[in-house]
C-alpha cells in the first residue's frame, strides 16, 4: 500500500472505531464488523480501488453520524413530547 494512502486508511479506521463506541448493537459488535471489513480488503494494492474504499468508509462515517443524531433527536422528542396533546 502506498504510504500516503496507508495513513489515510489508518485515520479512517481510527475514526470509525471511535464512532463505533455508541453503536446501538454494542461497541464489540461494531468493532468485530469493522475489523472484518478492513481485513477483507487488506490485500488491495491498486491506489484507485483503495481511494474508492476510503470513500465508502467516509460515507459510512456520515451515515453513523446521522444515525446518532436521529437517536438523540428521538430521545429528546420522547422526553419532552406529550403524545396525549397531539
Amino acid at each position: 500500500m502506498a504510504n500516503p494512502l496507508r495513513g489515510e486508511v489508518i485515520r479512517l479506521y481510527k475514526n470509525l472505531l471511535y464512532l463505533g463506541r455508541d453503536y446501538p448493537e454494542g461497541s464489540a459488535f461494531f468493532r468485530e464488523r469493522l475489523k472484518s471489513a478492513f481485513m477483507k480488503n487488506k490485500d488491495v494494492t491498486d491506489p484507485e480501488h483503495i481511494k474508492k474504499l476510503v470513500g465508502r468508509g467516509e460515507f459510512v462515517i456520515k451515515e453513523l453520524e446521522a444515525l446518532y443524531f436521529l437517536k438523540k433527536y428521538r430521545a429528546m422528542k420522547k422526553r419532552y413530547y406529550d403524545p396525549e396533546t397531539k
